[in-house]
């Protein structure tokens, strides 16, 4: 194997281990989204059953729930 032909081994091994380094990297970055979106849901989920609860503590004490 020539010179030539090891450095281009080399580079092509550099490429594929810095295209996985790329993909590890993506899915990290995904799930962190995905992880920080359900976050969200669920702090929505929760404000929004707090302001329900809320809306109708309102309507008894004034007596609009009947």
């Amino acid at each position: 194997m020539s010179q030539s032909d090891k450095m281009s081994y080399q580079a092509g091994e550099a490429k594929g281990e810095a295209k996985e380094k790329g993909n590890q990297m993506m899915d990290k970055v995904s799930n962190a989204a995905q992880s920080t979106k359900e976050t969200c849901q669920e702090a929505g989920e929760q404000i929004k059953a707090m302001a329900q609860g809320a809306a109708d503590a309102v309507k008894n004490a004034t007596g609009m729930n009947k």
